[in-house]
């Protein structure tokens, strides 16, 4: 009986090894991913008012001119 007892551990400690490893490929791999693709800030600069911004003031304009 001691024998399973010490076989069914050894399995489980090899499958949760298991596991674990896959989980911290995977998290490398998402960190190595993530390195390789920089932080470009002129992707995410607003160079201005858009057309709708535009259409917006030019209502407002218009109905204040009334």
């Amino acid at each position: 009986m001691d024998h399973r007892r010490s076989s069914v551990s050894t399995v489980l400690a090899s499958w949760a090894m298991g596991i674990w490893e896959a989980l911290v490929r995977a998290t490398r791999a998402a960190i190595m991913i993530d390195e390789e693709k920089p932080y470009r800030p002129e992707a995410y600069y607003m160079r201005g008012p858009g057309p709708k911004w535009r259409e917006k003031q030019a209502q407002a304009r218009n109905s204040a001119l009334r």
